[in-house]
């Protein structure tokens, strides 16, 4: 495991402050300064300003991320993060975001690599949402959020779009552009009133209610290791 990423995960820093600290010489590994390519392996004795560092065990939290939270380790607004609503220890942070009026699936974990696997648009992990939209969509709205739309980064992969009432619809995409339901949606002419992330991978919300969360088994975890390549 990379020092940067090893200092992360034992709840020290975030990544970007890992590298400050090894830049600065106050991280040392065997006794010798800490470089950002070192990589630490199960046996190596790792420091920071003189004081040992182990390694926190690996946490994967679903949480049903309610309105008005944003997705964040803290915000500089004073606004309540999804890091509060769940156990301090060991420390975890959000694998991809959700709007602050968006709610719905939000996976935080300390395991920097599935992290990485899951927010690359390589794994192309399947994000389940419900929109309810301003006015009632039409088939051809449908079929054009289905085939895909043109945004301002380039067009949207296809997705799955299904009618579950009158101006409500539910959209399955794999990509993770920024905005990116609220967008689609808005282009082809219906808004999004009100979002709900149901499904995230393999993971949906049964048994939670708005703030809570549960830790995944050895199964899940072990599924979301193993999506496709």
């Amino acid at each position: 495991m990379r020092l940067n990423a090893y200092l992360a995960r034992a709840g020290v820093v975030s990544r970007r402050g890992a590298d400050e600290l090894i830049k600065d010489g106050r991280v040392l590994v065997n006794g010798a300064p800490g470089q950002l390519n070192t990589f630490v392996g199960a046996h190596d004795r790792v420091e920071v300003d003189g004081k040992p560092v182990a390694k926190q065990k690996l946490a994967h939290l679903l949480l049903y991320k309610p309105a008005g939270v944003v997705t964040t380790a803290s915000d500089p607004q004073g606004r309540r993060t999804v890091v509060e609503l769940v156990p301090r220890e060991p420390r975890v942070v959000p694998v991809g975001r959700l709007d602050a009026d968006t709610t719905g699936a939000l996976l935080l974990t300390n395991d920097g690599q599935l992290a990485h696997r899951l927010a690359h648009p390589r794994y192309e992990v399947e994000k389940i949402y419900e929109a309810e939209l301003e006015s009632e969509p039409t088939d051809e709205a449908l079929r054009a959020l289905a085939e895909g739309v043109e945004l301002e980064d380039g067009r949207t992969a296809p997705a799955k779009a299904r009618r579950l009432g009158p101006r409500l619809i539910e959209l399955s995409i794999h990509e993770g552009r920024k905005h990116q339901v609220k967008l689609m949606c808005a282009a082809v002419g219906h808004p999004v009133v009100r979002l709900h992330r149901s499904r995230y991978a393999e993971l949906d919300l049964s048994g939670l209610a708005p703030g809570e969360w549960r830790e995944l088994s050895f199964a899940e975890v072990e599924t979301l290791r193993r999506l496709p390549e």
